[in-house]
């Protein structure tokens, strides 16, 4: 029997897993998770018996395949949740789908509200082209930032960093205040010094003129309208947060036989004179074990994998080495009461503010963005009712200052934040908090980035080696891309495709995965 060792159990890998067991009779499976829980940086993480997303995981998808698997992991719901039931709302319910009251394998509807906070004033993500909007700019900057995009259509900056991919699409005065600090923020580098082929893959087609597309797509009612992600309206969510899916997933391919060992760090792998991987070695427990076999699937970290190799060509090997991440700190912030009014028309339990997250666009704060885990699911929290469980997002690199903080120190960065952003208006107010890290969070896009074509073409020619994920292509994916390179690459196995193309050309093209009609 054949054996497919498998690195990662985030999304990509046990995607790869569930694939071959599901598809073959005649793989052996195994999984080798560094950590010891599964999803990666989609994984949920419990604390007093309120959840934390890392990151914050919306699932939407326009591929059916990705849909269908979804489903089968995690029904729609067929009954309202607590909070649908509260607030009287009607949503859509799956024929014969799960009660989330009473069983927990189910996904939610959930509604989806993300804004920024600008200027202490919640401005729509995407920008939205209504009187609220002028309103909070006032006239003169709205004045501003109109002749600013009539003057981007007009003259198209070259595409050869993010900040002109952005000022492009939205003029630079509307770059500058919503767009700017933000990213710089989020990499550590100002958007010049980016590749826009980051831009390209997170915000395809979104623009003003896509914005204002969408507008009168819904004023003429026009069928099969096309809808970026960013203007969606509505996604799926696990009732326990995008780690249940994985904790799921991981309980179905061992029912089928798969092997998953936690807490194992995969250090090293052997290839023989012909440039195939026979081997790796994986660390646990201060033991170094060797484990053969015929398929390698990877999505830990390039830069990872390329350093555990034996006889790498040197150009590989340096532009390898030169791949930057980016890595995430995270504080839960349990409060009994958040200062923001609800000046939507969308209900929420307590009233507080309707957002999933708020992207923070203050140069005097270090916080990227803010998530209030109490409208993914009402599920996340454990006293829905009386507190409000939100989650400050911070972007860093491991060891520098904020990595090295205690819990302590890090939380009074963070609630003093909170005081000078106005989402509290007082400590009193703080009733508990929880710090957590997650390391190369975001394959970052400058430095050796640039070369990445000549490293992807040396990995192709490691024939039984399959890279796969956000990680494992270094490459910034969604859940479904991530699941999508995994599905390319089990096909190639077992068909014996030796030609890695279509894994590596997931998420490359100029329509966006998440593009649907509607």
């Amino acid at each position: 029997m054949k054996k497919a060792l498998i690195i990662g159990a985030g999304p990509a890998g046990l995607t790869a897993a569930y694939e071959l067991l599901t598809k073959s009779n005649d793989i052996e499976v195994t999984v080798f998770e560094e950590s010891d829980c599964f999803g990666g940086i989609s994984k949920t993480v419990a604390y007093k018996d309120n959840r934390m997303d890392m990151g914050g995981h919306r699932f939407f998808s326009k591929v059916p395949q990705v849909n269908e698997w979804w489903e089968n992991m995690l029904p729609m719901q067929g009954a309202p949740s607590y909070d649908d039931i509260l607030l009287e709302r009607n949503i859509p319910l799956a024929s014969k789908g799960p009660n989330p009251e009473k069983q927990n394998r189910v996904m939610l509807v959930r509604h989806r509200v993300s804004r920024i906070l600008f200027d202490a004033k919640f401005y729509d993500y995407p920008v939205s082209l209504k009187p609220e909007t002028f309103k909070n700019m006032g006239l003169l900057n709205t004045i501003k930032v109109g002749f600013s995009y009539l003057k981007s259509l007009i003259h198209k900056l070259p595409e050869d960093n993010l900040e002109n991919f952005y000022i492009n699409r939205f003029g630079k005065k509307l770059y500058s205040m919503f767009f700017e600090y933000y990213t710089e923020n989020l990499w550590g580098r100002h958007p010049r010094d980016i590749d826009a082929s980051w831009g390209a893959q997170r915000v395809k087609g979104l623009s003003i003129t896509a914005v204002l597309k969408d507008i009168f797509g819904k004023i003429f009612k026009r069928k099969n309208r096309k809808v970026e992600t960013s203007l969606i309206e509505e996604f799926k969510y696990p009732k326990l947060g995008p780690g249940q899916l994985w904790d799921v997933t991981a309980e179905e391919i061992e029912k089928l036989g798969g092997t998953i060992i936690k807490n194992a760090k995969v250090v090293e792998f052997n290839k023989n004179d012909d440039n195939i991987i026979n081997s790796l070695v994986y660390e646990k427990n201060g033991e170094r074990i060797t484990v053969d076999g015929d398929y390698f699937i990877s999505s830990m970290p390039v830069k990872d994998l390329v350093a555990g190799m034996n006889d790498v060509p040197k150009e590989p090997s340096r532009i390898a080495v030169g791949l930057p991440y980016r890595d995430y700190m995270t504080l839960g912030v349990l409060v009994s009461k958040l200062n923001l009014k609800n000046k939507t028309n969308i209900k929420t339990v307590g009233n507080i503010v309707p957002d999933c997250w708020v992207y923070v666009q203050d140069r005097n704060v270090k916080m990227g963005r803010f998530q209030i885990y109490n409208n993914w699911s009402p599920y996340m929290v454990k006293d829905l009712d009386n507190t409000v469980w939100i989650g400050l997002e911070y972007f860093v690199n491991e060891g520098d200052d904020f990595w090295e903080m205690s819990e302590e120190e890090f939380a009074e960065i963070g609630i003093s934040e909170m005081l000078k952003l106005e989402l509290i208006d007082s400590r009193d107010t703080v009733l508990d908090y929880h710090m957590e890290k997650v390391k190369k969070a975001y394959p970052a896009y400058f430095d050796t980035y640039d070369e990445i074509d000549k490293l992807i073409e040396y990995l192709k020619t490691i024939d039984n080696l399959y890279c796969v994920g956000r990680n494992g292509q270094h490459r910034y994916n969604n859940i479904d891309h991530s699941m999508m390179t995994s599905f390319e690459a089990v096909k190639n196995i077992l068909s014996n495709n030796k030609d890695k193309s279509n894994i590596w050309n997931v998420n490359t093209e100029k329509e966006y995965h998440e593009e649907k009609n509607s």
